[in-house]
């Protein structure tokens, strides 16, 4: 399976996501054509190779016939009648209005309105409708099937635009980044852009360091002014197939803290509430700390989007002041739970393999137990015989 990761290093805008597209492969006639089945005219669309601090990359420029357009203020009811009635491909309409409705959306929190009352100023130009439906048709032209992007880089300062002069990140960015990790390093300007943000926030599905692939290209998408570092989107295309075809893949957030002053009493309490709120994992290592003092060094496995509820649970529940954090990719078995019947009872089991073939059974525990203290047996023997029963159910001869 075909995938994009986005490095926005110096940020990210529409024009530096065609541009990268383009830098990778994407040639530029077939863009033309998918956006010449938006019906729209008087704009001229040409890719050049620009230099950007010594680090080369594409521009994609697009040249609008301001006397054509320029008085034209569309609502979203218009882009959507646009794009909606184009010949384009049904998913690539689909993903150009979700952006536009999340841009849309954006503007109409900032401006304290309804997203039908709002007038597309740059956002809603014709370069923006250019960028939007040309970065989702060149992505699809190019056969990228899943996108991925790394923290975005705002930049600092202030910007120009026609409300006047705005902080950055401007605030229709602001309200788009919600919920998505962003940075700044104090380069002046703005470098990611509400069109930029809208297009990554609403097609990337996650963000964070780049996946386990094999890299087959890269693309150098380059912006329009020249801030203190090279003002390019780097796009890295691989193939994820190898990986996803036998085993299952996500990517998950790993916590750690090391503690040598709690009682050893509270972690049994703190891995309870940790699991009930929804920690896929919890467990302790033994360690030596500094001045060869005994201590536990505690990690805890959760969703990505949940590190800053963890975060909170640790503290509040932990002796501990400070703790590590950071993603990885995970490769997981296949796994269903099935029912097995026993002459204990009925006993859920979770079966684990590798496609269609089968590896582990494993009894659920709490099932077993119970089956157990009611029956007046040993756990194991509860626990052999339904681990017995699933592998004849599952693997018959």
């Amino acid at each position: 399976m075909k995938a994009a990761y986005f490095h926005c290093f110096a940020g990210a805008s529409g024009d530096m996501i065609l541009g990268a597209l383009l830098d990778a492969g994407l040639d530029l006639e077939t863009l033309k054509e998918s956006l010449a089945r938006l019906s729209l005219s008087h704009y001229r669309l040409e890719a050049r190779k620009v230099v950007k601090r010594g680090m080369g990359g594409t521009q994609a420029v697009v040249e609008v016939d301001d006397h054509h357009h320029g008085h034209h203020h569309r609502h979203l009811h218009h882009i959507e009648e646009i794009i909606g009635g184009s010949g384009l491909d049904e998913a690539v309409r689909e993903k150009s209005l979700a952006i536009f409705r999340r841009l849309a959306e954006a503007e109409a929190k900032v401006h304290r309105t309804t997203v039908e009352h709002i007038h597309f100023h740059e956002v809603g130009a014709m370069d923006a409708i250019i960028d939007v439906v040309g970065a989702v048709a060149g992505l699809s032209a190019l056969g990228i099937r899943r996108v991925f992007c790394s923290p975005l880089h705002v930049g600092a300062g202030t910007v120009e635009c026609a409300h006047g002069v705005l902080p950055v990140p401007a605030p229709a960015t602001a309200e788009l980044v919600r919920g998505k990790p962003v940075y700044s390093t104090g380069v002046e300007g703005e470098l990611l852009t509400p069109t930029g943000a809208a297009i990554l926030t609403t097609l990337a599905e996650d963000f964070g360091p780049m996946p386990l692939m094999t890299v087959e290209g890269i693309g150098y998408g380059a912006g329009t002014s020249d801030p203190a570092i090279p003002n390019l989107l780097r796009m890295v295309v691989g193939d994820m197939e190898a990986p996803a075809r036998k085993y299952l893949s996500d990517r998950v957030a790993v916590l750690e803290a090391n503690i040598d002053d709690m009682s050893p009493q509270i972690y049994d309490h703190l891995v309870s509430k940790a699991l009930e709120a929804g920690a896929l994992d919890v467990y302790f290592a033994s360690v030596q700390m500094k001045k060869n003092r005994p201590g536990t060094l505690l990690t805890l496995v959760c969703p990505p989007d949940r590190v800053e509820a963890f975060a909170d649970l640790l503290f509040r529940e932990t002796t501990s002041i400070g703790l590590r954090w950071r993603v990885e990719d995970r490769l997981k078995l296949h796994r269903k739970i099935h029912e097995v019947s026993t002459s204990y009872g009925t006993i859920r089991v979770k079966a684990s393999g590798e496609g269609e073939r089968l590896l582990s059974v494993t009894p659920e525990y709490e099932d077993c137990r119970r089956a157990a203290c009611e029956k007046g047996v040993p756990l194991k023997e509860v626990m052999e015989e339904a681990r017995r029963a699933a592998r004849e159910s599952l693997c018959p001869r």
